[in-house]
């Protein structure tokens, strides 16, 4: 139900960077965030897992995050380069893992730290831009210097997914 309300959440939040009603975004966003988070923890605690929750999870996370990447490109307050660049990197790692999957072998997607920490980070500069759009004042060198940080790590991380599979590969065929 709480991965439900996350994905019902996603056009009201972008119908709200749309029309510039920042604060209901925030609003938006951050009980998305909390039912992320409550989520998770219920799931860890009753031990509640499933094929459908394994998917829809991230996956409804991923749809709001793109959302507002999209949202925020579209309005003028992200740069085009730097949506792209996320969303190239997810590419490349989905179709990395198919084409993996299917010419090499079965592979378990363990997301690494710095996967993780590219996400965190990815949420926190949007997280950044709509607080501050929403008239709470922000370091203005986080938000200059944010893009730069969500790029390098989104470089990074799509890097170290290449190195490992290849490995894992090389070694494979060996």
């Amino acid at each position: 139900m709480l991965t439900l309300l996350r994905i019902v959440l996603v056009i009201p939040f972008a119908t709200s960077i749309y029309f510039e009603s920042y604060r209901q975004a925030l609003l938006l966003f951050f009980v998305a965030g909390v039912s992320d988070g409550v989520d998770g923890f219920l799931a860890r605690h009753f031990n509640w897992k499933s094929r459908w929750g394994e998917i829809a999870d991230p996956l409804a996370d991923k749809l709001l995050l793109v959302t507002a990447y999209v949202m925020l490109t579209l309005t003028g307050h992200l740069p085009l380069w730097l949506t792209v660049l996320v969303f190239s990197r997810d590419i490349i790692i989905v179709a990395s893992a198919l084409i993996y999957h299917y010419w090499i072998g079965a592979y378990k997607m363990k997301p690494s730290m710095l996967s993780k920490a590219n996400t965190f980070l990815q949420i926190v500069y949007v997280l950044m831009i709509v607080v501050s759009l929403a008239g709470i004042k922000m370091p203005q060198f986080a938000l200059d210097y944010g893009a730069w940080v969500v790029a390098v790590i989104a470089v990074l991380s799509c890097v170290q997914y290449g190195v490992v599979w290849g490995r894992k590969a090389y070694q494979l065929k060996m």
